[in-house]
């Protein structure tokens, strides 16, 4: 009989990990509260970084995702068809500049401890940085080009992973709540009841970014996935001034910190419809999305150190959404060893849509018992930095 398996989120990492384990050869039902792709997902820049990522576990998934996305791409195109939406691949590149001369320093130490793991990652002099960007503020002191830095439309991927997953077998219920457990003889995990009815699996997943606390919850353990909440600005469109993900060195900063408080950083970028994305920020509310002026009003400020002109560009919108954030700044992927037959594929934070696919595989090699492409343990829930934060099965 073919393995079972429930993915609960159809966000980009539910639908990729739904996909994997589909062409694994599993039973797969994809599980979602409300409609695919219309949280987290919905909400995010598209960005597929290896540059705002030090030396370490994180990295390493990174360098395989950024391999692994051009042949993906090729791969849902050559699926889906031409009368799939557009998917919005751009190897754009990324750019990453300090705006003073403190920042200088280590911008290119960090620069030069990632080549070290293995990024291109090119110091440039300003000059250089101006002709990659005629419009960038002449102003900075000193620059590091990413070329393996890409972008995506996030939303379109997520439909296209999940489309993929239904031709492979998969079947979606939108709109359906998970209630709770249902669990076998010796007290493992071997399905899910919603309000629907009743889910068997030999695997049940749990990927509903930063709302996978609260479904682990009900499945009787936990997990310290909690929401950071995150801003962006869009432009009207324009002619294109832009021409690859630029940022400032305090993104860094700003990714790995673990204040609670608002941070911003600026981060911009232009889309292939003309429109510019200006962000970001970084701040723990719970799940408050109420408009906040002063977020607003400080991520702008920070673009205009970067891109002056964009002073003259009106913002026809604003967005926000809310990352999956991990204490240890890691994401969660692998079995619960709490509780068999509950496996976790949450905690990305910002880049779950840049390294989705890999998670997906990372995941379907594990319940499958093949060879995973790296190492899954510095992303296993029983790894030692997590164990403070961890509770037994309820």
């Amino acid at each position: 009989m073919r393995q079972r398996a429930v993915v609960i989120g159809a966000g980009i990492v539910g639908s990729a990990a739904a996909r994997s384990l589909a062409k694994a050869g599993l039973d797969v039902v994809v599980v979602d509260r409300s409609a695919p792709a219309s949280g987290t997902t919905a909400h995010g820049e598209g960005n597929l970084l290896v540059s705002d990522k030090a030396p370490g576990p994180e990295l390493v998934m990174a360098l395989a995702a950024a391999a692994a996305w051009p042949g993906l791409v090729r791969e849902l195109e050559d699926e889906l068809g031409e009368e799939f939406p557009p998917l919005e691949f751009e190897a754009k590149g990324g750019l990453v500049v300090a705006t003073t001369e403190q920042g200088a320093g280590p911008l290119l130490a960090f620069a030069s401890r990632q080549r070290a793991a293995g990024v291109d990652a090119r110091e440039i002099t300003v000059e250089d940085a101006l002709r990659l960007e005629p419009d960038l503020n002449p102003a900075i002191t000193a620059a590091v080009h990413y070329p393996q830095d890409s972008q995506v439309q996030p939303v379109a991927v997520s439909e296209a992973l999940l489309a993929s997953a239904r031709r492979h077998g998969a079947t979606v219920m939108a709109t359906t709540g998970i209630v709770g457990p249902i669990l076998g003889g010796s007290g493992e995990l071997v399905g899910v009841r919603t309000d629907r009815g009743e889910l068997r699996a030999d695997a049940v997943v749990v990927a509903a970014g930063p709302w996978s606390g609260e479904v682990a919850r009900t499945l009787g353990v936990s997990v310290p996935v909690r929401p950071r909440r995150g801003m962006v600005l869009v432009t009207s469109r324009m002619p294109r001034r832009i021409f690859h993900k630029v940022y400032d060195a305090d993104y860094v900063g700003a990714v790995g910190s673990d204040d609670a408080s608002l941070q911003t950083s600026s981060v911009v970028e232009a889309t292939e419809s003309g429109n510019v994305l200006i962000g970001s920020s970084r701040q723990q509310l719970g799940f408050d999305d109420r408009l906040r002026v002063d977020t607003i009003s400080a991520i702008a400020t920070k673009a205009l150190r970067l891109f002056p002109f964009l002073s003259e560009q009106p913002v026809i919108r604003t967005y926000g959404g809310f990352r999956p954030y991990m204490p240890d700044h890691l994401p969660l992927v692998g079995p619960d060893h709490r509780l068999a037959g509950l496996w976790h594929a949450t905690g990305h934070e910002g880049a779950g849509i840049g390294l989705a696919p890999v998670t997906g595989d990372l995941l379907a090699a594990m319940i499958t018992g093949t060879e995973p492409l790296f190492d899954p343990a510095p992303y296993a829930p029983s790894r030692p930095s997590l164990a403070p934060y961890l509770e037994a099965v309820a």
